[in-house]
């Protein structure tokens, strides 16, 4: 699974780094964060019809982590819904409208996993060798409050997840599943809102990007712990 990663990169890298032409107030000052936690604000790589335009653009956007499907009652079932397996992705009701059409990319700097070991768990934090930006598969959905008026503007919320399928190699050392990252090549394919889910299925195989792990403070383990520190390795 994923549930911890970093997301510290200024706004303007991710749009170099994407192709971005849009870039939204609230992604533009979204704080950084060295221990981003489920059902916190994150910021998406997305490809969308605007209003002022016919064309569809990619945009920098804040979602909520942890996906509400339309049809939930309430909110809460964000927190249950951070990852969605690459394996059901297509089918599970959850997922498979959003497969289909609204697929995006979290951008990220590195994630946390945990390792079990016979002392306990010992975290990892997981990033492409030199430190660049990790490109996570994710899904994004609308979510309509029932209880808030049809003028409130907070009447909507965008939520999130990431797409993790079974870690191979060093990686399945650590754990056994891990988020599915994304070639640069394959960005446009997956972004783009008018590719039906089927013709992508390939991407949830492909093997993506390079990652290595190293061992990091048992601290990151605490929400409450935020700071550059949590990069740091360790010795274990």
């Amino acid at each position: 699974m994923c549930g911890r990663f970093a997301a510290f990169r200024d706004a303007e890298d991710l749009a170099d780094e994407f192709a971005i032409a849009l870039v939204a107030d609230d992604a533009r000052l979204l704080p950084p964060s060295w221990n981003v936690a489920p059902t916190t604000a994150v910021r998406i790589v997305v490809e969308r019809d605007e209003r002022s335009s016919d064309d569809v653009v990619r945009s920098l956007r804040v979602a909520r982590w942890g996906l509400v499907p339309p049809w939930s009652k309430d909110a809460s079932a964000g927190a249950r819904m951070i990852n969605a397996r690459a394996e059901t992705v297509a089918e599970k009701p959850s997922f498979r409208r959003a497969f289909g059409a609204r697929r995006c990319i979290v951008p990220v700097d590195g994630y946390y996993e945990w390792r079990r070991t016979t002392s306990g768990k010992q975290p990892y934090r997981i990033t492409p060798p030199g430190d660049g930006i990790t490109p996570l598969a994710g899904l994004y959905e609308f979510w309509r409050d029932p209880e808030k008026a049809d003028d409130d503007p907070a009447r909507w919320l965008v939520s999130t997840t990431i797409v993790t399928r079974a870690a191979e190699g060093a990686l399945a050392e650590i754990h056994d599943r891990t988020p599915l990252t994304l070639a640069r090549a394959d960005y446009a394919r997956w972004l783009d809102p008018t590719v039906p889910g089927d013709d992508v299925r390939d991407l949830l195989r492909a093997p993506g990007v390079e990652l290595e792990a190293y061992p990091v403070a048992a601290r990151v383990g605490s929400v409450g712990q935020n700071d550059p520190g949590l990069l740091e390795r360790v010795e274990v």
